[in-house]
């Protein structure tokens, strides 16, 4: 049918277009001081602060929404405030002394949430991410038993297919924003990954594992495969095909003035930023990263290597070091 404005729901051009139509939205926030993200019609505002100069960045965001919302009013769209969400993220500490518990706009008042979902992660506020790994691993554990009741009837391929499809792309999902977390919030991750190896070759729910998921399987464990992912990004911000701000965390050292005469610019390492907490600084891209990526051999890093070139040598070497060192 003929359309004067807007564009069918679900359109390949859709989201772009509408991003295009709200490029607004993006200037006001950033007028105000905030961060803000957006993936087709989902918006994210953000800021940090200390906990003392709370009131004073809550007062600008208010100020801000209301200005968006005026925006949208004016270009036919609507700011749903029961449908917006706010979480407070950092450490127990800080968490404690920050005193706001909701936030009013336009007489709507927003209670401040534990928990909210970012493209399909469940982002808690202490970053555990324990609650993310449960909910993902329970879903994860449901397609297996739904898989159970017809493994009989499919060949080990179709098997693998299907494990593939609805288990591990789930786990492989966005997985490197785990990356660092304890290892009893990641356990449950390796546990869907050996039940899902026991269902592909028949073995019963006690049975030894590993050497089969090594031999026959040819799967990284889960830790490996948090690895896998960050030096991925990170050859992908080298060779500029990532997003501009992942590829500003991925300085080189002899991009350094100071440094450009050291062997470790000579080899082609990354600049690894200092962390000012072990909680949360190791695990940011910024510093796991560099990290990761100056920790692999020379002839994995290779310039010259494809894509495809550089996962097949990635994948061996963090395959023989999962399993045979």
């Amino acid at each position: 049918m003929s359309l004067t404005c807007g564009v069918p729901q679900g359109s390949i051009l859709g989201p772009i277009l509408f991003l295009i139509y709200c490029a607004d939205v993006i200037a006001i926030a950033k007028r105000h001081g905030l961060g803000v993200h957006s993936y087709a019609d989902d918006t994210q505002l953000y800021f940090h602060t200390a906990p003392a100069m709370v009131d004073n960045k809550l007062q600008r965001l208010v100020v801000c929404v209301e200005e968006i919302r005026q925006w949208m009013n004016a270009n036919r769209l609507r700011l749903n405030e029961n449908k917006t969400q706010f979480i407070w993220l950092g450490t127990p500490h800080q968490l404690s002394d920050v005193q706001c518990q909701k936030i009013s706009l336009r007489g709507v008042d927003i209670q401040i949430s534990t928990e909210v979902t970012c493209l399909g992660v469940l982002l808690d506020s202490k970053l555990t991410f324990a609650p993310h790994v449960r909910r993902l691993s329970g879903r994860c554990f449901y397609h297996l038993r739904q898989l159970k009741t017809v493994r009989r009837s499919l060949t080990e391929d179709a098997a693998k297919s299907l494990v593939h499809a609805f288990v591990t792309s789930r786990i492989d999902y966005c997985n490197s924003v785990i990356y660092g977390a304890r290892a009893a919030h990641i356990q449950p991750l390796q546990n869907v990954l050996n039940a899902a190896a026991r269902l592909i070759l028949h073995k019963r729910k006690y049975d030894h594992i590993t050497s089969d998921i090594r031999d026959r399987l040819h799967w990284l464990p889960i830790q490996q495969r948090l690895e896998y992912k960050i030096c991925l990004l990170i050859f992908k911000c080298l060779h500029q095909t990532a997003p501009v701000y992942l590829r500003v965390m991925s300085d080189p050292v002899s991009a350094s003035a100071s440094r450009s005469h050291l062997r470790s610019a000579a080899r082609g390492d990354l600049a690894v930023p200092r962390a000012r907490t072990t909680t949360y600084g190791q695990r940011s891209f910024s510093v796991s990263g560099p990290s990761l990526w100056n920790s692999l051999p020379l002839s994995v890093r290779d310039p010259s290597l494809t894509m495809t070139q550089f996962c097949t040598h990635l994948k061996t070497f963090l395959f023989r070091r999962a399993y045979y060192t």
